[in-house]
């Protein structure tokens, strides 16, 4: 008796939602950014850290073990490197660890929160575009700092745009929010009094 095979074909690692959402991610992945943080890391890092296969897989094999990402942030850092122990593990937990470091120290570096990827992004390939995006910030940053440790060429990356800080008096701080009050409008005395939200319905 033959049996039926009723819905095997959605059987799978992601179909329906999850892979439309997967392909969108997908899409978002930048194989010519991919060159340029390869070719800028491998410059920033040295020959030691070798090059990846071109790709997303590739470029996700070389960076899974978050020894390469190590590498490049300590080289950012003009004094003492944020991370003090790079080793190379075949443990999963060995690898986010390592990968979680990078993270830790990029924020330091000055990565803002948004721009930064989760691990899982990086070791499982859930997103590896926001993994570019965090890299982006990072060389970003290293050519707008100009401390002497970028290595490369400066035209990869847009120069982030310097805070300008201003310093206000006390006065002029408590004018300017005077006026803010004002523009506001007033709602002093406002209150729901007399207000009828329906009348209950007369039943007779």
């Amino acid at each position: 008796m033959a049996t039926k095979s009723v819905g095997m074909a959605n059987k799978g690692p992601s179909y329906g939602m999850s892979r439309q959402v997967q392909d969108k991610i997908d899409s978002k992945y930048d194989p010519e950014l991919e060159q340029i943080l390869v070719e800028w890391i491998s410059r920033q890092c040295g020959s030691g850290v070798g090059r990846p296969e071109a790709g997303k897989l590739g470029f996700q094999a070389w960076l899974k073990d978050g020894c390469v990402l190590s590498e490049l942030i300590n080289s950012l850092f003009p004094g003492d490197k944020p991370i003090k122990k790079i080793q190379s593990s075949p443990m999963a937990f060995k690898q986010m660890e390592q990968i979680s470091q990078f993270l830790n120290a990029a924020e330091k570096y000055g990565v803002t929160k948004t721009d930064m990827f989760q691990t899982v992004d990086l070791w499982e390939g859930k997103d590896l575009a926001a993994v570019q995006r965090t890299l982006s910030a990072l060389g970003s940053l290293a050519v707008t700092k100009e401390e002497g440790t970028y290595n490369g060429d400066p035209n990869w990356f847009f120069k982030k745009a310097q805070e300008n800080k201003r310093d206000f008096s006390d006065e002029q701080l408590k004018a300017g929010k005077n006026v803010i009050g004002l523009q506001m409008g007033s709602n002093k005395g406002a209150s729901q009094e007399g207000m009828s939200y329906g009348r209950p319905r007369q039943i007779l």
